[in-house]
């Protein structure tokens, strides 16, 4: 799928691996839509790149349905989605500070996943409306963010680790559904990356991290996330793949 004028929806972009994301795509020529539910980093990013913001919880079906209403009102077509947005802070089954409570499982699994599927099937109904070519066969991709937390799942992980497990074990059956479509689906697992999250961490603590990547011994730069990004929409024989981008990074326990 070539990417200029395609209309894109990319979640959590109103920074980190969604902007570098929504940044080159707009770069390359497509319409962007940024989802995101913070409002003001969301106008600010879509200013930038030139393109739309819609302030969106990924969980609410009321607020994707509207959003999406909204660019195909406009445009008329959606062609890509590109979920980034998620969260991922750490507690243990049963520490220090007592057993974790249900509320914050079902949260992490409900932004992570939950938002994720949501996006996911509401954007596919519309790509699915799109009329393929002989050139251009394809109708759709949606490419979902999964981590290295599904397969090396630190401890204090384990609903982060099971809400990225989910999306990378379900691309197999989407694209099974979706294959009479002619609609891709394609996973990254990224592993550390420069995000707001990491920046914000002790100088030493990020020396530290930079040295469990085999190689290189750093932390991934945005900007290769968009690039695979960018590699799964273009590489048409590509679906119901999953990439760990990680510089061959293997977690330890802790």
């Amino acid at each position: 799928m070539n990417i200029e004028q395609k209309v894109a929806i990319v979640t959590g972009a109103a920074s980190g691996l969604g902007f570098a994301t929504a940044k080159m795509l707009a770069d390359n020529g497509a319409v962007v839509q940024i989802f995101d539910v913070n409002e003001e980093n969301g106008q600010k990013a879509a200013t930038e790149i030139g393109g739309t913001f819609h302030k969106v919880d990924v969980t609410s079906e009321e607020q994707v349905q509207q959003a999406i209403d909204a660019i195909m009102a406009k445009h008329g077509y959606l062609d890509i989605a590109v979920n980034c947005a998620g969260i991922g802070p750490p507690a243990k089954v049963f520490g220090r500070k007592g057993v974790m409570s249900l509320d914050f499982f079902k949260k992490i699994i409900d932004i992570n996943l939950i938002g994720t599927f949501n996006v996911l099937r509401l954007a596919v109904e519309q790509m699915a409306k799109n009329e393929p070519t002989d050139e251009h066969p394809d109708r759709g991709i949606v490419i979902n963010t999964a981590s290295i937390a599904a397969f090396d799942g630190q401890m204090g992980q384990a609903a982060y680790s099971a809400s990225k497990g989910a999306i990378a074990s379900m691309a197999l059956p989407i694209a099974r559904d979706l294959a009479s479509l002619n609609i891709r689906i394609n996973t990254i697992a990224p592993g550390l990356f420069e995000t707001p999250l990491m920046q914000g961490m002790p100088e030493n603590a990020l020396a530290s991290l930079r040295q469990i990547p085999e190689y290189p011994k750093r932390l991934g730069d945005p900007s290769e996330y968009a690039f695979t990004v960018k590699y799964m929409i273009e590489s048409a024989y590509l679906n119901a793949e999953l990439i760990r981008l990680d510089a061959a990074t293997r977690m330890p326990a802790k």
